[in-house]
């Protein structure tokens, strides 16, 4: 019980600072909604998933589509009230087209993208300023391929636009920001934020749990002896 004893303080110095860092982040993480973390709250909702799609034609879509690179998938959906049919191709771009009249619907440009902010989001008419990402060079609290406008409000938060898309594809308030760093610390991925299995977490996860089955096993052990070490009523 001694020996263990020892190897229980020794265990507690190499984990106490990763346990500790794992309950303060972990605190932080719970300590709004997820949806709020995420900037659902900011969203102003549209109605469009209730309004019936016009009968598109695919034939002058089609015809632009000729000499076209493969094509992955495609979709029809209304979009601020219009019908758009988006199409993927192969090598991962995305073009829009008017599902009515087959006209090719340009990309966003960065007037657009600050108006479309204003329309859906609260708070949106108080952009301070539009910047533009190429697929390869997303900013970190994007990560996703895929070229974007970042429009920047006042209070921090970032907004992202698709250039192909025309749909908001992110809402980053200054908390995701702090909450995606505290993720980080807390899968101790702090370069992509995304690895929840790799050997340094699961290390120090298995040296902690073997630390807190010690513990436990001495909490019993000294509760046994006090008592032993406590006199019998009624001895002489």
């Amino acid at each position: 019980m001694r020996a263990l004893a020892r190897w229980h303080v020794w265990l507690g110095w190499l984990v106490g600072v990763p346990i500790v860092m794992w309950t303060a982040t972990g605190l932080f993480m719970v300590a709004k909604p997820i949806e709020e973390v995420r900037g659902n709250h900011l969203r102003i909702a549209q109605n469009e998933e209730h309004e019936t799609l016009p009968p598109g034609n695919p034939a002058p879509i089609a015809f632009q589509l000729e000499n076209a690179a493969p094509i992955h998938s495609f979709e029809t959906r209304m979009q601020r009230g219009r019908a758009v049919t988006f199409i993927t191709y192969a090598e991962g771009t995305i073009e829009r087209f008017d599902a009515i009249t087959g006209t090719r619907i340009e990309p966003v440009s960065a007037a657009e993208a600050r108006s479309i902010v204003a329309q859906e989001i609260i708070g949106g008419t108080s952009a301070e300023r539009v910047t533009f990402f190429e697929s390869d060079e997303v900013p970190v609290d994007f990560r996703r391929p895929m070229p974007v406008w970042r429009v920047t409000l006042e209070d921090g938060t970032h907004i992202y636009v698709g250039r192909e898309t025309g749909d908001i594809e992110a809402v980053r308030t200054r908390w995701w920001r702090w909450f995606d760093i505290m993720w980080g610390l807390h899968i101790m991925d702090l370069s992509e934020r995304q690895d929840t299995s790799h050997p340094v977490l699961i290390l120090f996860a298995a040296l902690a749990s073997i630390g807190s089955l010690m513990g436990s096993i001495l909490m019993f052990r000294r509760r046994r002896s006090r008592m032993a070490g406590r006199p019998r009523s009624g001895g002489t």
